[in-house]
């Protein structure tokens, strides 16, 4: 996780540590992330961060240096980034799709009716909606994905809307998995969804077009049984782009 440990934003699902106005960046960090995944001598890896609303770029150039810095120790290593919203700043989206990456990864989390009360107010559906498209405007061959979480009392309308919304900003992968309350002072889990639900809503993500659709109680944002479909896909649109 880069940009430090303490979040500028106070959503209701999420146990990181908040802040108004936490700790300078590390200068460093970006080149000693790189480092040590270089050594670790992997061939993916999600870099993700808290969000920054206290930095002008929202840390953008930050997360982009990241991926500079790794691509340049082991270029052979596919970098799927998980990024904040950027307060909706199109041009801080910009710096991190031309950083070299393989995958943009922005989670909605849940469906528009629930965003108020899930969701930071400084974040929103359609500027989560926004960000993903962009993403995939400025590098069309992109592999882009996002996430979202269920039981929070959603019902099923409102979560085939949004999986509509998410194929009509162009998003290529998806997860789906059930929200677990972390503690006692975050929003209590409204229902347990079904196994077979879950079944349900992959097979609707086949049908809307999702490259992948991954949708299970324990699935997460970055699920590791989805690395090896998406190194193969990421494989495909450079040779498309190689070709084209």
């Amino acid at each position: 996780m880069l940009l430090g440990d303490q979040c500028t934003r106070g959503c209701r699902f999420c146990s990181v540590k908040t802040s108004r106005k936490p700790p300078p960046l590390d200068p460093n960090e970006p080149m000693n992330t790189a480092t040590a995944i270089a050594a670790w001598g992997l061939d993916y890896v999600v870099l993700t961060s808290v969000d920054r609303d206290d930095l002008p770029d929202g840390g953008s150039a930050h997360f982009a240096q990241t991926v500079v810095e790794l691509k340049r120790r082991s270029s052979n290593i596919l970098v799927e980034c998980l990024t904040p919203d950027f307060r909706g700043d199109l041009k801080a989206v910009e710096t991190v799709v031309n950083s070299g990456l393989d995958v943009f990864a922005h989670n909605i989390e849940t469906v528009a009716e629930y965003q108020c009360l899930v969701r930071d107010p400084r974040a929103n559906y359609q500027q989560s909606l926004n960000v993903l498209n962009h993403a995939k405007s400025v590098r069309p061959n992109l592999v882009t994905k996002s996430s979202i979480m269920l039981g929070f009392g959603e019902s099923d309308p409102e979560v085939y809307k949004t999986m509509k919304d998410l194929r009509l900003a162009k998003v290529d992968c998806l997860t789906l998995g059930q929200y677990m309350q972390p503690t006692k002072r975050h929003l209590s889990v409204s229902e347990y969804v079904t196994p077979e639900k879950f079944r349900h809503w992959e097979d609707v993500g086949k049908e809307l077009g999702f490259a992948y659709t991954a949708s299970g109680p324990l699935v997460r944002s970055s699920f590791k049984a989805g690395e090896f479909f998406l190194k193969n896909l990421v494989k495909r649109r450079e040779t498309d782009e190689t070709s084209s």
